[in-house]
């Protein structure tokens, strides 16, 4: 440990640098995400997915620009450990009323660990460790969240009042009308219940922006009962806004807000009050998770490690081999006691995968762009990560340096004699139950059920999980995504029962493909053959070949026609590349089509 002195003038400056690099980041971090209201009242829907995806950059290159600096105006890499020490020092005193000081930690990491060597990354030098608490931050402008107090028979006008004070530019097509929509949905879930003195609703100052829709979010209060809710403000197609639904409770909001969905767009001052509020709606959540959809992908990024650094602490079990079909490309492991997976690219690939490891970090980044739609779940990039040697199994770890030795580093970085594991490059996802082995689960029931009762359910579960497979290709390929292997084992089931897909290294946009039918044979001895007998370019695909590799099974078979028979018709994948060709956006929205109000002549919600 260093003597707590501060007679370094360098490491000040450094410090201030430091500050400001990151306060110019967060300066347009916000602009950009304010801007979001503009793009939404003037259906800039194309604007929106532009800056959805440009925002993601601003992080990195703020921290470019930064390291830059220091090592131009200060060559900090020069510098000894001691004015280092100071410099985190003077950093903690500069966020002293600072309004966003746990994003300012996470850029100080970022910056310092692109300048200092791998042993330095210790609560001395880099956060690891929170300095500064985010508890009570007030705002310098309007608190992060308003409340109203309605009185039961003025419910309906408490309601528009909170429509009204988002000041949108633009006409509702019938505000009325919309407010007393969402006020009995309140009272219905209340069961009509004598509303209490302190009966509230309490929204956040923002509006959250995603693609075509605004969500306004918050919860109502009614004595000891907390609801969260949000409504949807959508266009129709006069360009009038209207409230869609009324989501309620937790499970709502989770999938609003869920790992498989693009960042939003939000003006916050204060984000960790953001967080704390949204905290107090999901509290199942990890504030990681939290940080991520509101676009603060890096300080996710940092709560994530914290906890599981944190997990492992409290923790025994080892890491293995991910159960399930290996991937060609991605040696996958996780650890049974939490709920996420790690994955490794390898050094090499069987010979029918034509690929690199750059293509496939390509592919990767693609998503973290792209609309994910619900259907593609985010992954968590990280470089040089340290576990401990001792809670891998040794079939793992030869795992690893047979498939990927160049993304393996063994040795004892402390001097300490504790061994670690050094990975350079890993993917971190939410688990999920892959969907081969569901359906297989299912099968298994099937074929000797205990019961009848047993037996419908696994039919259920079946035909529900075949016809989530066939919506979640379709709501990709709305995004302009043609997943590429669309095998069973390359889509997940999440708690909730939804399927997700989470292979990417084949995808292709939609309007990169050439869907094709299979020609007729020229003659007996081409449909006799088993070889291929039609030119095939690279890019080709043939939807009415996916029968055979997808619906061995006739359970499967009947669940996937009666649903999804469209997906092996060619013309269904050209109508939709010619659609977005044409500039059209279709809405997938994160709530069920039964959920939503009914409204005449507003727009389709698929």
């Amino acid at each position: 440990m260093f003597p707590q002195r501060l007679d370094s003038p360098l490491a000040y400056d450094i410090a201030k640098a430091l500050i400001d690099g990151f306060n110019r980041h967060y300066r347009l971090f916000r602009a950009e995400s304010s801007r979001a209201k503009h793009r939404f009242e003037t259906a800039d829907w194309h604007g929106q997915q532009r800056a959805q995806r440009e925002r993601i950059e601003f992080y990195d290159l703020r921290v470019n620009e930064a390291v830059a600096r220091l090592e131009k105006e200060f060559k900090a890499g020069d510098q000894p450990m001691d004015v280092w020490h100071q410099i985190k020092l003077h950093f903690i005193g500069l966020l002293v009323n600072h309004h966003q000081p746990e994003l300012a930690e996470s850029f100080f990491n970022s910056v310092t660990t692109k300048i200092l060597h791998r042993a330095y990354f210790q609560n001395d030098f880099i956060f690891v460790r929170p300095a500064i608490s985010t508890e009570y931050i007030e705002p310098r402008g309007a608190p992060h969240f308003r409340a109203y107090y309605p009185t039961h028979e003025g419910l309906a006008d408490t309601v528009e009042r909170v429509i009204e004070d988002y000041a949108l530019l633009g006409t509702f097509a019938n505000k009325r009308r919309d407010a007393e929509r969402v006020a009995a949905a309140i009272l219905g879930r209340f069961h009509q219940v004598k509303l209490r003195a302190n009966f509230q609703l309490q929204v956040l100052s923002g509006l959250f922006y995603r693609n075509k829709g605004a969500y306004l979010v918050g919860k109502i209060i009614n004595g000891f009962v907390e609801l969260p809710f949000a409504l949807p403000i959508l266009h129709d197609r006069k360009g009038h806004f209207y409230v869609d639904a009324a989501l309620f409770g937790e499970d709502d909001l989770q999938m609003l807000f869920s790992f498989a969905r693009a960042y939003f767009m939000v003006d916050m001052e204060v984000p960790s009050a953001f967080v704390q509020f949204l905290r107090s709606l999901m509290p199942r959540k990890p504030r990681a998770e939290i940080y991520n959809a509101l676009g603060l992908a890096k300080q996710g990024k940092t709560l994530f490690y914290r906890d599981f650094l944190s997990h492992l602490n409290y923790s025994s079990d080892k890491f293995r081999i991910a159960p399930g079909i290996k991937g060609m490309v991605m040696l996958v492991f996780d650890l049974p006691s939490f709920p996420y997976v790690f994955k490794v690219i390898k050094d090499y690939y069987p010979p029918q995968k034509e690929t690199t490891r750059e293509q496939i970090k390509g592919k990767y980044m693609l998503v973290k762009h792209h609309d994910r739609v619900g259907r593609m779940a985010d992954t968590l990039e990280y470089s040089d990560v340290g576990f401990p040697l001792d809670r891998f199994e040794p079939d793992l770890v030869a795992e690893l340096e047979k498939f990927a030795p160049s993304q393996v580093e063994i040795g004892d970085r402390d001097g300490n004699g504790e061994m670690e594991l050094v990975l350079k490059h890993v993917y971190i996802e939410r688990r999920m139950i892959p969907l081969n082995l569901y359906l297989q689960e299912t099968f298994d029931l099937l074929a000797a059920p205990e019961s009848p009762a047993v037996a419908k359910r696994a039919r259920d579960q079946l035909e529900h999980a075949v016809a989530e497979y066939g919506n979640a290709i379709k709501d990709m390929v709305a995004a302009n995504i043609f997943p590429g292997d669309m095998l069973w084992k390359n889509f997940g089931v999440t708690l909730n029962g939804k399927v997700v897909f989470y292979d990417y290294d084949e995808i292709e946009y939609i309007t990169d493909c050439n869907f094709r039918r299979v020609p007729a044979p020229r003659n007996e001895e081409d449909e006799m053959s088993g070889e291929i007998w039609y030119s095939v370019g690279p890019k080709d695909v043939f939807p009415e070949t996916f029968g055979p590799f997808l619906l061995g099974n006739d359970s499967v078979r009947k669940a996937f026609m009666a649903k999804h028979a469209d997906l092996l018709d060619a013309a269904f994948w050209q109508s939709h590349k010619e659609r977005i060709q044409a500039g059209q956006m279709l809405d997938v929205f994160p709530y069920d089509e039964a959920q939503r109000f009914e409204h005449d002549g507003h727009a389709p919600y698929f």
